[in-house]
């Protein structure tokens, strides 16, 4: 499980370290090849370990490439991927198109979304994490049936 908000620094060649909790585990299952991408919906990249991609990669295969609306995002989702391999100190490179995408600098945060990782800007996250609890209602969760039983 890729879980939690990690404040880290890219290094002057675009590198991020991935956490050590997570490095053995990454070289395990996938070789310490992950696929970055960037976010449909918000300002930052996709970080996926390759098997969690390769499910993204049939989903997007399945999609008409006659559909407009279909191909976009195939095109989107897919011209944007970019192989990220681990190196020995656990570090992967982030290419500079990606990077300039997200608007990342030097200080971001990998947040850990159960299969994959988010990369946000520093400044962004922090925004981005101010909306969503201002966002939150306090009443009517039951209005979405899978968050009725929801409970922390």
């Amino acid at each position: 499980m890729l879980r939690g908000a990690h404040a880290i620094s890219l290094d002057t060649k675009g590198r991020l370290a991935i956490p050590t909790r997570f490095r053995e585990s990454l070289r395990d299952e996938c070789d310490g090849l992950l696929i970055c991408t960037i976010d449909i919906s918000n300002p930052c990249l996709l970080l996926y370990p390759l098997a969690e991609w390769e499910l993204i990669e049939k989903k997007l295969r399945a999609l008409s490439s006659t559909n407009p609306l279909e191909r976009r995002l195939q095109r989107v989702l897919l011209g944007h991927a970019a192989e990220c391999e681990l190196d020995a100190q656990g570090r992967c490179l982030i290419p500079g198109p990606l990077r300039q995408h997200a608007g990342l600098e030097k200080k971001i945060m990998l947040v850990g979304q159960l299969n994959k990782f988010e990369i946000w800007g520093d400044t962004r996250w922090q925004q981005q994490i101010n909306d969503d609890l201002l966002a939150l209602p306090e009443e009517g969760w039951e209005s979405s049936e899978r968050l009725r039983d929801f409970a922390l």
